[in-house]
């Protein structure tokens, strides 16, 4: 190892695994960034992190290891540091010839191989593996550890409410607490988890991850823990330790393997304990574009237009976690330029958005949705984003800032996109309001992305089919499970959506108070796609299950 050549680029061009463009845009972003060459090209795909370690083992004379959990000996982990490994991702496999055998996905950190040979006298071979498979395997090594080492402890208290805030300090500070929730976190984390929820019942505690919209449950401490970790998330948080009765709200920022993690943290009382839930944005993940949603070709390039206008309220709704604010977010991020003059207001800020003026509501010092948006209309925007219309008030405020020449997003939560149009009547707004400043609504919902590893062709079953009505025994694609997906038999979401520009048909009926079951009818005549077709479109395309479709759309959407 020490004669080691350290320049990937020089490493990458004589191997032609990366094609020279998407070395030279990986090389682009590093110097506006910063960080490592190869982790960014694997960031932005351009090389597969196995393909990238075989070709690395291979040039430097280091073994690979498809299966690094088959070697595994806890004995020998046990001789490090739980905090070195993780930090490093460096972990001793086995003994051998004398020495340690140690994978790492990392080949050129060096200075950490040779700390490893500090702390354990012994010579030290490294090999490399895929970093899921290291990382599944220090989770199954030191939780195991760690969940032994807690069933060992004694509390001196009998029971969680004798706890005193001077206690709650002393045990969130115990070196013991801090790893655990470090762990829970960087398995969520690692599992692509957007949630991470804390709940605790009448003896146990449990630990859940959202994943892909649904939540996984995991391995869990003892319920005695449970105030402990509770403390430490608070302190993190900076939010009140003394305070459990009532709910709290804070923000975590930290760093994980080089990517920024914001964390919104939420408490509420329940009846066994304080419930906690972690929500996990990563930072470094950007924004998406239009272009990533999954909307058809057809849906993005009418979406794409009554976002190009000049002003009007564009709505986009649809269920909590539906993507909305992911979709809104994407349409700034394609309007968004030097000359024109964004403004927010959201509750909260989930993301920055480049040259936005960004406005997180405060309802506890008065700032609401409704009194930001009158202030924002006095800053001279060109586009205002309003989080979500909760009240009429809002509303009002929003379809002026239409009339009087603002472009206006935001959200309402409805079941489909001629519903939003009746919920606006509903809160009183006049209709010739409505028509006059509504340009268009986009309803969707957010299916689990089928994995392409594992994912298998079946006959579609009968009820599934008179349901969506596909064809029945056509083909349809099911979810398998594999190591890649996790088992799951799925890999990311993608969304279903349901397009209605408000032309001149529809402003007719809005004046006409026409029903949404009505205005829907007429507008999939004229060719609008439902949700449902959508759904049917996605199913063919062998991107979703039928069982995906049926559980984000309701019966009365089929």
């Amino acid at each position: 190892m020490a004669n080691v050549p350290i320049s990937i680029e020089s490493l990458l061009l004589e191997s032609g695994l990366v094609a020279a463009g998407a070395l030279a845009r990986a090389q682009a972003e590093q110097q506006r960034t910063g960080g490592r060459l190869e982790q960014i090209l694997l960031r932005q795909g351009a090389v597969g992190e196995e393909q990238l370690l075989r070709f690395f083992a291979g040039r430097l004379g280091l073994e690979f290891l498809e299966h690094p959990e088959r070697m595994a000996d806890p004995e020998v982990a046990a001789l490090v540091p739980s905090d070195f490994v993780m930090r490093h991702q460096l972990l001793p496999l086995c003994r051998e010839n004398g020495g340690l055998l140690a994978v790492t996905a990392d080949p050129f950190d060096l200075a950490a191989i040779e700390d490893l040979h500090i702390l354990t006298r012994l010579p030290v071979r490294p090999a490399l593996a895929q970093s899921r498979h290291i990382e599944e395997l220090i989770e199954q090594l030191y939780m195991e550890q760690m969940l032994r080492d807690i069933a060992d402890l004694e509390t001196e208290s009998n029971g969680e409410e004798e706890l005193q805030v001077g206690d709650l300090q002393k045990m969130a500070r115990e070196a013991l607490v801090i790893k655990l929730l470090n762990m829970i976190i960087r398995q969520a984390i690692q599992e692509r988890a957007s949630d991470i929820h804390l709940e605790p019942f009448h003896n146990t505690l449990k630990v859940r991850y959202r994943i892909d919209g649904v939540l996984h449950e995991r391995p869990a401490p003892p319920k005695r823990m449970h105030q402990a970790l509770v403390s430490r998330v608070k302190i993190m948080a900076d939010m009140d330790i003394a305070e459990r009765r009532l709910p709290q709200d804070g923000r975590i920022r930290l760093k994980f393997s080089g990517r920024q993690i914001d964390m919104r943290v939420s408490t509420v009382p329940t009846l066994f304990g304080e419930g906690v839930v972690i929500r996990l944005l990563d930072k470094s993940t950007g924004l998406l574009d239009l272009g990533d949603l999954g909307m058809g070709e057809d849906v993005r390039e009418q979406f794409a237009r009554l976002i190009s206008r000049p002003h009007g309220i564009i709505l986009v709704t649809g269920p909590t976690g539906s993507g909305k604010t992911t979709t809104l977010y994407a349409a700034l991020g394609r309007i968004s330029t030097p000359d024109k003059k964004v403004i927010t207001i959201e509750d909260p800020a989930e993301y920055e958005l480049p040259g936005a003026n960004q406005i997180q509501v405060r309802p506890n010092i008065g700032l609401t949705f409704a009194s930001g948006l009158r202030h924002i209309v006095r800053q001279d925007p060109d586009i205002i984003m309003v989080g979500e219309i909760r009240d009429t008030e809002t509303a009002e405020i929003a379809i002026h800032a239409a009339l009087t020449g603002h472009l206006v997003f935001s959200t309402l939560h409805t079941n489909d996109a001629p519903g939003a149009i009746t919920r606006l009547l509903d809160m009183g707004i006049e209709p010739y309001l409505v028509a006059s400043s509504v340009i268009g609504v986009l309803a969707q919902r957010l299916v689990r992305v089928l994995c392409r590893r594992c994912r298998a062709e079946q006959p579609c079953e009968s009820e599934p089919a008179r349901e969506l009505g596909l064809v029945e025994g056509s083909t349809v694609w099911a979810a398998r499970g594999c190591d890649a997906c996790r088992g799951s038999g799925y890999m990311g979401r993608s969304g279903l959506f349901e397009l209605l520009p408000v032309d001149d048909v529809v402003r007719s009926q809005i004046l006409a108070k026409t029903s949404a079951g009505e205005i829907k009818q007429s507008a999939v005549e004229r060719g609008m796609r439902t949700l449902l077709a959508d759904g049917r479109r996605k199913i063919a395309e062998g991107k979703t299950t039928v069982a995906e479709v049926l559980r984000v759309c309701e019966r009365d959407e089929i």
